[in-house]
């Protein structure tokens, strides 16, 4: 019995000596945190822009009540609108050189000799007109209003569109005889005009687009933008008041 207790006695210590050194050593680190999630990817839709490459700063004018945008080419007599319409058969004339807009000059020429009569008569008509409004001195008026309508025609953002409708005119012009033009004109006059009222329903959007991007990803800009001024277009026959 006692050979037993000498035999056991070492062990026992040796046993509590080991649980009393680990208790004694250092516990190991935590674990490292866990990485940080990694930063959201915002992705910037790309800046809005013009449409039909238009500069960015165009003035447009402006709509009433019923959305019916002002234009030189509205609320105005039938004699005049005549005139504004050969004036937009001559800047297509000028300017509209794809194969599909052939047909447009010697149209136009067909247009002049066929109805030079007429022509002269709604000249004169004008004239009048802008005399009984302006007086004696009526023809700088009138000579800025018609170099006004000429760029209106000319903006270089709606030529593709303003040749396909005017090549349309004319090709529904080429039967009407003299007596019937200025009805024509009236007829026929705002169907070029929602040309230009498209474009500038596009370019609102556009602004509204632009708006909208600059508030979320970049510095807001002014809407209001300054006028771009337009070299007036030379007439490709002549005539008072081109």
């Amino acid at each position: 019995m006692f050979e037993f207790r000498r035999t056991v006695a070492p062990a026992v210590l040796t046993t509590a000596l080991a649980i009393g050194l680990a208790s004694c050593a250092p516990k190991p680190p935590p674990p490292p945190p866990p990485p940080p999630p990694p930063p959201k990817v915002v992705v910037i839709p790309p800046k809005p822009r013009p449409p039909n490459n238009a500069s960015d700063n165009l003035a447009i004018p402006p709509a009433d009540a019923n959305g019916l945008r002002y234009s030189l080419n509205r609320n105005i007599s039938s004699a005049q609108m005549l005139w504004n319409l050969r004036s937009a058969y001559n800047v297509a004339a000028l300017n509209c050189f794809k194969p599909q807009h052939a047909a447009i000059l010697p149209q136009y020429k067909d247009f002049l000799k066929n109805h030079a009569k007429t022509l002269a008569t709604i000249n004169k008509k004008v004239d009048a007109e802008f005399k009984a409004k302006h007086g004696a001195k009526f023809i700088a008026p009138r000579e800025a209003y018609m170099t006004s309508v000429y760029n209106h025609f000319a903006l270089p953002p709606t030529l593709t569109d303003f040749c396909d409708a005017v090549g349309a005119v004319a090709r529904d012009g080429a039967a009407v005889k003299s007596a019937e033009l200025e009805a024509f004109a009236v007829r026929s006059l705002p169907s070029i005009e929602v040309v230009f009222d498209d474009f500038y329903r596009r370019y609102e959007v556009y602004r509204n687009d632009l708006a909208i991007w600059q508030a979320q990803y970049g510095t807001p800009v002014s809407t209001a933008q300054p006028a771009v001024t337009l070299p007036a277009t030379t007439s490709v026959a002549g005539g008072a008041g081109h």
